[in-house]
């Protein structure tokens, strides 16, 4: 049987939010069994990113000063934004912004591996489906990482995915804020 039929997220855990009035700002943190070496190739290379991440790279991020263009995959129509790497300090530290909101990527050595932790200012609205989606992703990641690929799950397709709307119900809660319903019903909006 194929590794993402076996696959099935665990519970929600290693995220929480920062409130500083309207601007929050989810923290994800995941422990990995990889070098901070092998994770920050897959935080910045093209290939790597387009096999775990919710967006595509024109170009590498590793590089402070660089402009690379990221999309959206899966969405209704692809949104392309322009970033600029604002700091990248391999293999421990990379900060851009996707969309208007700000990325920072940590990696920390460990004994046998690396705790990478995200930061991402989102829209407090979607915050739980943030948390849910960054969850799927860091297991996609590690899945690709220890070289047992289960396979992109991100944009509409996360969403349909049972795992994803457990995540989002059991983050919001956590959050102790409201579920949206995602998919929202024909005719309404988020």
């Amino acid at each position: 049987m194929p590794e993402r039929e076996l696959y099935t997220p665990g519970p929600a855990s290693g995220a929480h939010i920062h409130k500083d009035g309207e601007r929050w700002t989810l923290i994800v943190v995941r422990e990995l069994r990889h070098s901070p070496e092998k994770v920050w190739q897959a935080l910045t290379e093209p290939g790597h990113l387009r096999e775990w991440a919710p967006f595509d790279a024109d170009g590498t991020l590793g590089t402070v000063g660089t402009t690379v263009k990221l999309t959206t995959v899966g969405a209704p129509r692809p949104v392309i934004s322009e970033t600029r790497v604002t700091r990248a300090d391999a293999p421990k530290l990379l900060e851009y912004n996707w969309g208007g909101f700000d990325l920072r990527w940590e990696l920390e050595p460990l004994e046998r591996g690396t705790r990478l932790t995200l930061w991402h200012n989102i829209d407090r609205r979607y915050i739980s489906m943030g948390a849910a989606g960054w969850h799927i992703c860091f297991d996609v990641l590690d899945h690709l990482l220890g070289e047992t690929p289960i396979g992109r799950m991100v944009g509409p397709d996360a969403t349909k995915f049972g795992g994803w709307q457990r995540l989002n119900a059991e983050y919001a809660k956590q959050f102790g804020i409201e579920t949206i319903n995602w998919p929202p019903q024909a005719g309404q909006k988020p």
